[in-house]
C-alpha cells in the first residue's frame, strides 16, 4: 500500500470496475440478482480475460500475456 494521496494503488481496479460498468452494467437491465451476478462472474472471467484485449499488454488479453498463449 501507498501511502494516502497517492492513487497508483487503485488504478488498475478503477479501470476495472470502469470497464465493467460500461461494457456490461449499463448496457443490460437484470431482472434478479442472480442474473447480475452470473453477467458479472461471465463478464470477469471468460470476456475480460481470454477475449478483449487490451493495450497494455501489446493487444493481448491477460489469459495470453501471462501464459504466453496465443
Amino acid at each position: 500500500m501507498s501511502k494516502a494521496g497517492y492513487p497508483y494503488d487503485n488504478a488498475p481496479m478503477e479501470r476495472y470496475f470502469n470497464t465493467l460498468k460500461n461494457d456490461l452494467i449499463y448496457q443490460h437491465y437484470y431482472h434478479t440478482e442472480e442474473e447480475l451476478y452470473a453477467a458479472v462472474e461471465e463478464f470477469a472471467y471468460v470476456q475480460y480475460n481470454h477475449v478483449r484485449p487490451h493495450s497494455y499488454n501489446n493487444y493481448k488479453t491477460p489469459y495470453e500475456a501471462r501464459y504466453g498463449v496465443a
